[in-house]
């Protein structure tokens, strides 16, 4: 049996499997294999890159599961009973989610694993606890001003753009409250600029540098997680500054970063992107990124389109090139914005300064 949802491909029978195979396939990045055993396939696995893919519930040959895990793969327990609280009212904490120091047997790891499973009873769960979450979410959001940081999951620590998109968290931080998909890149270094809003401009550089030592959660998400705890154990901040991350368990390759400081994750995918898009009021600023971005770009201009003008946020892209040549988003939505209220409310600059000021500008 296989489902495809995008770049995923779920894979649940070894007849599945071996048709695949024999198609000659060389990369199972973004494939998920799930209750399987794989001990007859042993040579043939060996030989391919499973860098990205994820095992949940396999039997492996000895030593295997060690050899997928030390090239980036995530090999996750067999789950039978369910982690979650279907009846849950409150957002998470990076706490509870990583409740464990080895990722597989952490809540989070645990939760991705189980809901891999084809269970009638665990649909019914995961749909009671979205519901949960979505309450918890409206409560948390009502007395706050929102702001979205959209961009790339590939981003990596150590990079410009990954310390231009903590320098932006850290700017808006300032006045509101940063939003973001809560997984690792951009996101990740917007929720971190966010909780350096009032501390000093060094202790930001400082934590960039400390988290370089782990520029991805490929090919330990172990060690991503022990850098972020690090900068953590240093931020002396009481009460810290709220950060919001919206992840969901659909992408439980990616792994929540810890410095959102409410986690709402979602199971459904479709709910959680809709929820991120209208909870941020006050704007939303989209950094360079690919497939999911883009999404992102034009679910929130359908939503400034049919909006008054009085509920119109301000829609901010990053890079003139790379949204006119690489990903030429920005001549449609100019062209749908057109003679609209919209028209007005969005904005292509080539800088995180310009960015942060056309959005604490309309905070004025």
């Amino acid at each position: 049996m296989t489902h495809r949802a995008g770049r995923i491909i779920t894979i649940e029978s070894i007849t599945e499997l071996e048709r695949r195979l024999a198609q000659g396939v060389t990369r199972l990045r973004g494939w998920r294999i799930v209750g399987l055993d794989l001990r007859e396939h042993s040579s043939q696995l060996e030989a391919l890159d499973t860098s990205r893919t994820t095992f949940a519930g396999c039997t492996f040959a000895q030593g295997d599961a060690d050899l997928h895990a030390a090239r980036g793969a995530l090999v996750l327990p067999d789950v039978d009973a369910s982690p979650i609280d279907p009846h849950r009212d409150t957002l998470y904490t990076a706490d509870e989610l990583y409740d464990e120091p080895d990722y597989r047997h952490a809540f989070d790891g645990r939760t991705y694993a189980w809901s891999q499973k084809p269970d009638r009873d665990g649909i019914l769960a995961r749909a009671l606890h979205d519901d949960g979450i979505d309450q918890a979410l409206t409560d948390w959001t009502s007395t706050r001003r929102l702001v979205g940081v959209m961009g790339s999951h590939d981003m990596q620590r150590g990079d410009a753009d990954f310390a231009g998109a903590a320098h932006l968290g850290r700017r808006l931080g300032a006045t509101f409250t940063v939003a973001t998909g809560g997984g690792p890149g951009a996101m990740e270094a917007a929720n971190l600029g966010a909780r350096f809003a009032h501390a000093g401009e060094d202790a930001l550089e400082r934590a960039l540098a400390t988290l370089a030592a782990a520029p991805s959660y490929h090919p330990s998400i172990d060690a991503w997680i022990a850098a972020a705890r690090s900068v953590l154990a240093e931020l002396e901040q009481d009460p810290p500054v709220d950060t919001l991350g919206v992840p969901t368990w659909h992408y439980g390759h990616e792994p929540p970063n810890l410095f959102a400081t409410a986690i709402a994750k979602y199971f459904r995918n479709a709910l959680r992107e809709a929820i991120l898009l209208q909870v941020c009021g006050s704007g939303i600023v989209f950094l360079p990124g690919a497939g999911g971005t883009v999404q992102e770009i034009f679910q929130d201009a359908c939503e400034n389109y049919y909006a008054t003008e009085d509920r119109i946020a301000p829609m901010v892209l990053v890079d003139h090139a790379h949204w006119t040549r690489t990903l030429p988003a920005w001549p449609l939505l100019q062209a749908l914005a057109q003679g609209r209220p919209m028209e007005k409310h969005i904005h292509l600059v080539d800088s995180i300064d310009e960015a942060a000021a056309l959005i604490l500008e309309g905070a004025a």
